[in-house]
């Protein structure tokens, strides 16, 4: 990079406008999202059903299907984000938890990565959303949630890893 110039800071990320050098050798100037990166958990209970939030997200035009998700804290660790995320969204804490990945959803223009995770074992606490969720809590068969996924009626796109990344985990 060459030069960067912030061209606006806002709560969740910062947009920079930076002048690079590509790996051709060309020069352009290119717009980039900083962002301070995520983290998901989607989690099973008993009955083998997941999770889901169905939540109001204003730039996507209306309601979505997705797992519990945040931005990281400064100096919080993705796993401390998502059992923290699961908690406040669902009301629900989870006992066990392994890691399935990390994806990166708009590497076009965003350097954003969310690290996605498995959780089980959940127990009740209480609900803690923030000013801005507008979301219900519902419980849906795998099989259900896979059909969902595979009809387009969830097409949130770290949703979609996390159950193509748990199909295979559960799979094994």
């Amino acid at each position: 990079m060459k030069d960067s110039k912030t061209i606006h800071q806002g709560r969740v990320f910062t947009l920079n406008h930076d002048q690079v050098t590509l790996p051709n050798g060309k020069e352009t100037g290119l717009d980039v999202i900083r962002h301070p990166g995520a983290a998901a958990m989607i989690c099973l209970n008993e009955k083998q059903e997941v999770l889901l939030l169905r939540q109001f997200r204003y730039a996507a035009g209306g309601y979505l299907y997705e797992i519990p998700a945040g931005t990281l804290e400064p100096g919080e660790s993705p796993l401390d984000c998502a059992a923290r995320e699961i908690e406040e969204e669902t009301g629900f804490c989870v006992s066990s938890w392994k890691k399935l990945g990390k994806m990166i959803p708009v590497p076009g223009y965003a350097d954003e990565v969310i690290h996605i995770f498995y959780g089980t074992g959940l127990t009740p606490s209480s609900q803690n959303l923030d000013q801005d969720e507008i979301l219900e809590v519902e419980a849906v068969p795998w099989k259900k949630v896979m059909t969902m996924a595979g009809d387009g009626t969830i097409w949130d796109a770290k949703t979609l890893c996390a159950l193509f990344w748990l199909d295979r985990e559960l799979s094994r």
